[in-house]
């Protein structure tokens, strides 16, 4: 396997796993139906991802959780077990993309990078919907809802058509992140 196949295997299993951090179950649609339509190659043990069977497993799936971020206290019941289900997600679907490497590598790229990268995003996401939550009582809720699903639909996309681009957004994404609560954490100093 070539270097550069790797390296786009890798970004889009990251691409997948930081949209896995908006949504658990769209991503995986997503990855499914690539899969199925053969748009990208998935690692020999994965091939049932991209089944029929799955497509209607996840398509259900991600239409119950899609509708469940829209009813004032499902949203906030669905953040406390999306981060768990996010990093195991995130896990898998990088697992499922980086190619034909030693399992020992596969699994420690999978956990690392997919696990770490969308228990990040839930986590963080968890937190903005927490803190609309009380700021709004709810009410712009429903505008979180979208802008997550929506990133989360652009990412996937992204990753399975332009992996290496959705790399570096990741990568932009933590910095900016960072850069945030490190802003944050010097303001509550400051106080």
């Amino acid at each position: 396997m070539e270097t550069i196949q790797i390296i786009a295997g890798v970004c889009l299993g990251v691409g997948l796993a930081a949209a896995v951090g908006f949504r658990v179950f769209l991503p995986l649609l997503f990855l499914s139906l690539a899969g199925f339509y053969e748009v990208i190659p998935l690692n020999e043990s994965w091939q049932w991802v991209g089944s029929l069977t799955a497509i209607i497993v996840l398509g259900i799936a991600t239409v119950i959780e899609i509708a469940g971020y829209y009813i004032p206290w499902v949203d906030n019941a669905l953040d406390a077990i999306a981060v768990p289900l996010a990093t195991i997600a995130g896990t898998l679907a990088v697992a499922a993309t980086v190619g034909d490497l030693d399992p020992v590598i596969t699994w420690a790229l999978a956990i690392i990078a997919g696990g770490g990268t969308a228990a990040a995003i839930s986590g963080t996401s968890s937190a903005v919907r927490l803190t609309s939550t009380a700021t709004t009582g709810g009410v712009a809720n429903p505008v979180v809802s979208s802008v997550e699903t929506a990133t989360a639909s652009v990412f996937s996309v992204l990753a399975i058509f332009v992996p290496i681009l959705a790399g570096v957004l990741v990568l932009l994404l933590f910095f900016i992140v960072i850069r945030y609560y490190r802003k944050r954490r010097k303001r509550a100093a400051i106080e």
